[in-house]
């Protein structure tokens, strides 16, 4: 297949598959906002409702709206969703829930600052989507205080009593790719210091050399946790920030980071490759140990459906930097994998949990963690980095 065939291909799959399955059976035009918790077929399994999932479904249908096409159903979900997000805050202390019930009432919070980082992403692509720039500011105002949360001792729960202080990889490049979300309709000097200090804080501490990998949590001051927990490599995760890294690289590219990041970003992606890429079954694998001993995780040679999705937005991202073929076999690679493997061709949308063969584990289309985001990214970043690489 050429670039303009996976570009069609991403596209379709986009417009004729993904959104519409969503459109039906996840959006609640009753209460607002949107279900994520469906059988294969669509069917309602837990009105259980995931914060996560209202700010990255704003996100995934105001994305396909800006860059794909200005399709009034996809606007008119915004129009569903938004609101309900704005029930998804605790007034107390202006941090969001985990979970709600249908008609917004909370149910639970947690420690992490995700769901408020996925608001953020979603508002500014409506904001971008509508011309509507008061949530643009409130993304930027609400990134500001998630940085305070997180810079502030006290504010959120440790993971760890003080016996075992930590750093973790996951909200390190999380709030980089918000940064750099938030850079299309903002310029404020916080963007920038944030993609930086996430970069530095990755590689010069989460990166272990004498592992080559990328790992999940290290000491404060950079130091290897030689424990279960401690050594685990999540390659999904890292071949995830290795694109969020060339990302920031493009969109940051007049720092005196930018350069470095870039051929960081392509090392990550190599290890992580070697890492998670199963040369039996292919497809990415959930968890390594760096050491080499089994993986603590039940899942750890499961096969979800988010890392192939990154795996085939890294590979493209890569060869565009490179322009090196070996980065366009890996894409295809991937690519095809994960076509085989994860589209359900009965009932529509993908599956997501996968035993390592291949083979469905569950059929469930969605839950508190699943749902319309990783794979619309995918389709939509996919089919514009087709673009950019055809026109190089």
């Amino acid at each position: 297949m050429q670039l303009k065939d996976y570009r069609q291909l991403y596209t379709r799959e986009l417009t004729e598959n993904i959104l519409p399955f969503w459109l039906e059976h996840g959006l609640d035009r009753e209460h607002g906002g949107i279900y994520t918790c469906v059988d294969r077929d669509g069917t309602l399994m837990d009105s259980t409702k995931s914060v996560w999932f209202q700010g990255r479904s704003l996100f995934s249908f105001a994305y396909a709206y800006n860059e794909i096409e200005q399709r009034p159903e996809w606007l008119e979900a915004c129009e569903v969703i938004l609101p309900f997000l704005e029930k998804c805050f605790d007034p107390s202390d202006g941090r969001m829930y985990f979970e709600v019930k249908a008609d917004g009432t909370p149910l639970r919070k947690r420690r992490y600052v995700f769901s408020e980082s996925f608001a953020i992403i979603g508002w500014v692509e409506y904001a971008k989507a509508t011309g509507k720039m008061n949530y643009a500011e409130r993304a930027l105002k609400l990134f500001k205080e998630v940085q305070h949360w997180l810079a502030t001792p006290g504010i959120l729960e440790p993971k760890y009593l003080p016996t075992q202080q930590a750093i973790g990889h996951s909200i390190s490049m999380i709030m980089m790719n918000v940064a750099v979300v938030l850079r299309s309709v903002s310029d404020d000097p916080c963007l920038h210091e944030q993609a930086r200090s996430s970069f530095r804080l990755i590689k010069d501490k989460l990166y272990q050399p004498n592992y080559h990998a990328l790992l999940e949590m290290v000491t404060p001051e950079g130091e290897l946790i030689d424990t279960l927990n401690g050594r685990v490599i999540n390659p999904g995760h890292c071949i995830e920030t290795a694109w969020f890294l060339m990302e920031a690289s493009k969109v940051f590219k007049e720092s005196d980071w930018a350069d470095e990041a870039r051929d960081f970003a392509i090392k990550v992606l190599e290890d992580a490759w070697q890492w998670g890429w199963d040369k039996e079954y292919g497809g990415i694998i959930n968890f390594r140990d760096c050491k080499g001993f089994p993986a603590q995780d039940y899942s750890q040679d499961m096969k979800f459906w988010w890392p192939q999705t990154e795996a085939v937005i890294a590979s493209l991202y890569a060869y565009l930097i490179t322009h090196n073929e070996k980065y366009l076999e890996w894409h295809q690679m991937a690519h095809n994998w994960m076509w085989q493997h994860l589209r359900d061709e009965e009932k529509g949308e993908w599956y997501g949990y996968l035993h390592r063969d291949g083979t469905v584990a569950q059929p469930a289309k969605g839950n508190l963690f699943k749902g319309p985001f990783h794979i619309p990214r995918m389709l939509v970043k996919s089919a514009l980095l087709c673009d950019e690489i055809s026109h190089m």
